[in-house]
């Protein structure tokens, strides 16, 4: 059992009611998920008595990037995974969509307090349902882009709507990340974190005269373009600098990657690690002097943040809040995908060894102030109510 200080019942929701489309595996009375979702949850979870989740459930063998939630008095409402990008999916979803509605009304409606998280085909049932709830306390987590100028699927696009119409959504909090303008009052900007107050420990900046260590962190997706990387790492070759890069992560494109390394010899200077332990992670961007992530879509790239935190200078593309957290710059690189001027942007930097330290000093400053702890204080005060 896990044993947990709450606060005074009068203070706060006790039952908390989150809709979310993360799949779950149950394995000997727990549930367990994607472990960055469930660490985050589970801090929410802290400051509640009672949880009712409704979520998918698979059957999958519990690995290392799974973690289950930790609390006394869990209710899991298990829902059918659903979505309509084909007509034979299209049928299947109006079979189990009154089942689906039913289950999420009735979670709301025993709640006190109501939690989406978004985006996603859960976030957008929630959205709807939610509507008829104005009296209840909400909260809205969209972890995806809120950038309004962005090209996203028409489902985030309502859900993006919805969320932001205080005419349809009342008494909600929407926790999006950036700071962007001409928003409705309900929008505040958020972040997320990886790391502890106590784990601000001193940072060896680099010598970058040395060769040059670069990592990738993420999964190897196409939306997250790690072939761009290691083109990124040849054009750094052609001139010359001395420079290896390690993967961290697995997916679909690991096949392309392999060939692409075993084609143009680069076995001696690309390393394809696969998931690894936190630990063995933070180790990573202790050593690297460069995070690169050319990714064409993100929300808070945890990724961004992990490496700042540890005087890695992360080298991104500008979605989403990117551009916000390197500063437009001035604390990290971001990648024009051209990879010819992106490589002589890099360049510069490795040349300069002065604006290397003083963008990394930067990174580091800014990142230590989103820890764990300033995170859990901020959702406390998201519950409590007023």
């Amino acid at each position: 059992m896990y044993a947990f200080n709450y606060v005074d019942e009068k203070e706060l929701g006790m039952r908390f009611c989150v809709i979310t489309h993360v799949p779950h595996i149950q394995k000997n009375n727990l549930f367990y998920g994607y472990a960055p979702y469930i660490r985050e949850m589970n801090i929410w979870l802290k400051y509640c008595n009672k949880t009712i989740i409704v979520a998918p459930l698979i059957h999958e063998n519990i690995s290392h990037i799974h973690e289950p939630y930790k609390h006394e008095s869990l209710d899991f409402k298990r829902v059918e995974e659903f979505n309509i990008t084909s007509f034979k999916q299209f049928i299947n979803t109006l079979i189990i969509f009154p089942k689906l509605l039913y289950t999420v009304f009735f979670a709301m409606k025993q709640s006190d307090h109501i939690h989406l998280r978004c985006p996603g085909n859960m976030g957008l049932v929630g959205s709807i349902v939610q509507i008829f709830f104005p009296e209840k306390k909400k909260t809205a987590k969209y972890a995806g882009n809120w950038d309004p100028k962005a090209k996203q699927p028409l489902s985030y696009k309502l859900q993006r709507w919805i969320l932001s119409n205080t005419l349809l959504t009342k008494n909600m909090q929407v926790l999006v990340y950036g700071d962007w303008e001409n928003q409705t009052k309900n929008i505040k900007p958020f972040f997320t974190a990886t790391y502890l107050e106590k784990d601000k420990l001193e940072v060896a900046i680099r010598n970058i005269s040395d060769s040059i260590k670069m990592i990738y962190v993420g999964t190897l997706s196409p939306g997250k373009r790690p072939l761009y990387a290691i083109q990124l790492v040849q054009e750094l070759c052609k001139q010359n600098i001395a420079v290896t890069l390690d993967f961290y992560g697995e997916g679909i494109e690991r096949l392309k990657l392999e060939k692409h390394i075993k084609t143009n010899h680069l076995e001696s200077i690309i390393n394809l690690k696969g998931n690894q332990s936190k630990d063995e992670l933070k180790k990573a961007y202790q050593e690297a002097h460069f995070m690169v992530l050319p990714s064409q879509s993100e929300g808070w790239p945890k990724a961004v943040a992990e490496a700042m935190f540890w005087g890695c200078l992360p080298i991104s593309t500008p979605v989403s809040c990117v551009p916000y957290m390197v500063d437009f710059g001035n604390r990290g690189v971001l990648l024009e995908m051209d990879v010819q001027n992106d490589g002589k942007k890099l360049l510069n930097i490795i040349e300069s060894k002065n604006e290397y330290q003083n963008k990394v000093q930067e990174a580091i400053h800014w990142s230590r102030k989103y820890t764990i702890d300033y995170f859990e204080s901020e959702i406390k005060m998201l519950l409590v109510d007023e």
